[in-house]
């Protein structure tokens, strides 16, 4: 017999304890969101649905998925419902979520979704497209101008990329005179609130001068850009997930998303609409996001990468078995200690150590099957904003960069052999995956690689390509990696250290 369907009719078949914090049928639209993937459902959306609750207002989304149907049609489907399992190694909970309110496919109808941007009843639009969805390159974060399908778009016709997307609805908003607007990056983007700014601006810069004369003032007076640092581990969702999901709730959830259960939002407190009382929610509303921001991003999401180069390289498929491995735990201990929190400076009251010991605990968590191979991609993107970063701060201060610098050697040794250290193949899933294999053609020796990867200008600035100390760990980190493998590499180096 099928099941039923996760819908508004079924609510009240499901427990009271794993209802929606408020009854989805009287919740109007506010917010716009760009990228309906599993991340905006397992963080915004729930701060979002529990500000609400706490004080009201008329904060519903609007879900825009970018790159496929499926997850719009899921949840029309659904009546914009799911549900969030939160895992961890003690148990799971769910609860089905409330507060998205319309789902839109953006290619569907990119006209609509232009609109929608230009409607007075939106005050916030929020994004999650990943670093790639900005169409940056990622050494000057700046709109990669000679992209076909930006330029495609600042020509005029209906907007297919994000930057087309916002740009356009900024024009369509200024030409309707509809009011302020606030828009919010919740990617792991550096200043994210200010490279949106900038990918804005740079978009609009395509527009014929008649089409965008008095533009640029407007957006300053009338649109801001706060910057936001997010957190929280949600896995690609499984088979499994849906059949816990049914089993739980006694309803079908095709929709359903995995998270860990820490979560953590900073949000500048720049809207000139209004917003949601996130703070009600525990998100931290603050004046200057760039300490919790520069923080999460080599804390957090350095070691990730870390951990999924080298985890990926021996063979390991889950962040979970990587950290539980002595040997890389090790790495990730002297990595954090010695590399990444020398860099870094926290707000007053910020326990980094603590903070820093955390992440280790985190990623050990065995319900969440967080793949390597998913952390590993789009690394052109990831790598600039977290390990170079640190890499260039220690180098500054004088210091080697040695951990920091054996990440991203295990990227190049991935990037460049493809195949993990038992022989299984490693998917290149990167934007620059063309330009990646172009440049390593003919490259054998650990130099060569190197050299040529080094010059990628898209990646590493001219600082970081043209230092010997940085270019001297590189090659003899992969020198070992492709000679002694990863495990002789991680224990030779981090013995007496």
């Amino acid at each position: 017999m099928t099941p039923t369907r996760l819908c508004l009719a079924e609510l009240e078949s499901i427990a009271p304890s794993q209802r929606p914090r408020l009854d989805p049928r009287q919740l109007q639209v506010g917010i716009l969101h760009l990228g309906l993937g599993a991340f905006h459902r397992a963080h915004q959306a729930v701060y979002t649905e529990d500000a609400v609750a706490a004080a009201g207002g008329s904060w519903g989304i609007c879900g825009v998925s970018e790159r496929s149907p499926r997850v719009a049609d899921c949840l029309r489907a659904q009546d914009g419902l799911y549900s969030v399992i939160t895992r961890a190694d003690e148990g799971s909970s769910i609860r089905v979520m409330g507060s998205v309110r319309q789902v839109m496919f953006a290619q569907e109808n990119p006209d609509a979704l232009v609109g929608l941007m230009a409607d007075p009843s939106i005050a916030v639009v929020t994004s999650t497209v990943t670093e790639k969805g900005y169409r940056l390159n990622p050494a000057t974060g700046r709109l990669r101008g000679d992209d076909p399908e930006v330029g495609a778009d600042g020509a005029g016709r209906p907007p297919r990329t994000v930057p087309g997307q916002l740009g356009w609805g900024i024009v369509e908003r200024w030409r309707r005179r509809s009011g302020p607007l606030s828009l919010v990056c919740c990617d792991n983007l550096r200043h994210n609130g200010g490279t949106l700014r900038q990918v804005v601006l740079d978009f609009c810069s395509l527009l014929a001068p008649g089409e965008r004369r008095g533009l640029e003032g407007w957006i300053e007076e009338n649109v801001s850009f706060p910057s936001t640092m997010v957190d929280r581990i949600v896995p690609a969702t499984g088979s499994q997930d849906l059949i816990e999901a049914q089993s739980l709730l006694g309803v079908d959830d095709r929709g359903v998303v995995v998270a860990e259960p820490f979560s953590q939002w900073v949000i500048e407190d720049s809207f000139p609409a209004g917003r949601p009382a996130w703070e009600r929610a525990g998100a931290t509303l603050t004046a200057d996001v760039e300490p919790y921001e520069v923080a999460k991003l080599r804390v957090v999401n350095g070691a990730h990468s870390a951990l999924a180069y080298l985890g990926s390289l021996a063979g390991l498929h889950l962040v979970s078995e990587a950290v539980r491995d002595e040997r890389l735990a090790r790495y990730l201990e002297l990595l954090l200690d010695q590399d990444v929190i020398p860099t870094l400076s926290v707000p007053p009251g910020w326990d980094l150590d603590a903070y820093a010991r955390s992440v280790a605990a985190r990623f050990a968590n065995r319900a969440i099957h967080h793949r390597t191979a998913q952390v590993a991609a789009d690394g052109s993107q990831k790598l600039p904003v977290r390990l170079l970063g640190t890499i260039r701060d220690r180098l500054q201060a004088g210091a080697e960069p040695r951990w920091a610098a054996l990440a991203v050697a295990a990227w190049m040794r991935y990037v460049s052999a493809r195949r993990s250290d038992p022989g299984e193949e490693l998917p290149v899933d990167d934007p620059l995956a063309g330009a990646l294999e172009a440049r390593l053609a003919g490259a054998v020796t650990p130099a060569e690689i190197v050299d040529r990867l080094l010059g990628l200008r898209a990646i590493f600035p001219p600082e970081l390509a043209d230092s010997e100390v940085l270019r001297h760990l590189l090659v003899d980190h992969l020198a070992h990696l492709g000679r002694f493998g990863t495990w002789a590499t991680v224990e030779a180096e981090t013995a007496g250290a």
